[in-house]
């Protein structure tokens, strides 16, 4: 066992560690099933327990084409199964499972398409190689959906329900505006891409003209819809699960989302007249349509 394949042993148990704190933390106030069974530690535990079994044949054929897909789903399994075991549903817990729903569906279809027209994922390619540091990207995707997923897990599996109100509908606003960038943002990408003459190009239109990233931004922003929505339940230690848009926002803008993009740009186009003049009047993320 060489020293990268430890380094992947010991992240994977520090990875399951954080995630028990997040199952105390979420569990609390929830409701149970079994004997005493937290429906939110159900919903953790479903999330890495899906993620290791897709494991299984994507490593014996070497292939991530199905690891997007396979998150996508488990969005979908877990919270469709927390509402199922909830004894009691409501407006939010319904609302909630719709729009992670639709989010999954949409991002799972747009990837796994993605990555059947381009062969594969370059960010696999020596890792797939290795067991453990392959094993160690499935067991960080279980802890990426539970992460995300927290608040509005908690939401959904709380015993003590509240009213909707006007908190939820700022929440549904500020989810459609997030959604509708990041799916608009990746059509006008694709429909870019599609065109014979664009393949050694950047895009610089539609949304793409006021932010360079604005399918992350549109990610960002629903997942912080999500967890307006869920905030009027939040209470003790569930307030923890807020780390849900946190964790989104970090991961994107400062470890694999916006700095891989950055500089995989850079090198390809860096230097040249029109992509530093692109860089200069648009913003990395937030966009300014007034630039």
């Amino acid at each position: 066992m060489n020293e990268k394949d430890i380094q992947s042993l010991v992240a994977i148990i520090i990875i399951l560690f954080i995630a028990i704190c997040l199952t105390l933390a979420g569990s609390q106030g929830g409701v149970t099933v079994l004997g005493g069974i937290p429906v939110f530690a159900i919903g953790v535990a479903l999330a890495f327990i899906i993620q290791w079994i897709a494991f299984i044949p994507a490593y014996i054929k070497r292939t991530e084409k199905f690891f997007d897909l396979t998150g996508s789903l488990t969005y979908i399994t877990v919270i469709f199964l927390a509402v199922a075991l909830s004894p009691e549903i409501d407006t939010r817990s319904i609302l909630l499972m719709v729009l992670v729903s639709i989010w999954a569906l949409r991002l799972g279809t747009y990837l796994f398409r993605r990555i059947l027209k381009e062969g594969e994922d370059k960010r696999f390619k020596e890792i797939k190689q290795s067991g453990t540091r392959f094993f160690l990207t499935w067991t960080i995707q279980g802890l990426w959906v539970s992460f995300t997923l927290a608040a509005a897990l908690a939401a959904i599996t709380v015993e003590q329900r509240t009213d909707f109100g006007l908190i939820g509908l700022v929440g549904l606003l500020v989810w459609i505006i997030g959604f509708g960038f990041e799916a608009i943002a990746d059509y006008q990408k694709s429909k870019f891409r599609s065109v014979p003459e664009n393949k050694e190009k950047f895009i610089t239109t539609g949304l793409w003209s006021i932010s360079r990233h604005p399918n992350y931004f549109g990610e960002i922003l629903l997942w912080i819809g999500i967890a307006i929505i869920a905030l009027p339940t939040l209470q003790g230690w569930r307030w923890l699960t807020l780390i849900s848009p946190v964790f989104v926002t970090l991961l994107l803008t400062k470890v694999s989302g916006v700095p891989l993009l950055e500089k995989r740009a850079d090198d390809k186009w860096g230097g040249q007249e029109d992509y530093e003049e692109y860089k200069n009047r648009t913003p990395i993320l937030i966009p300014n349509p007034f630039k």
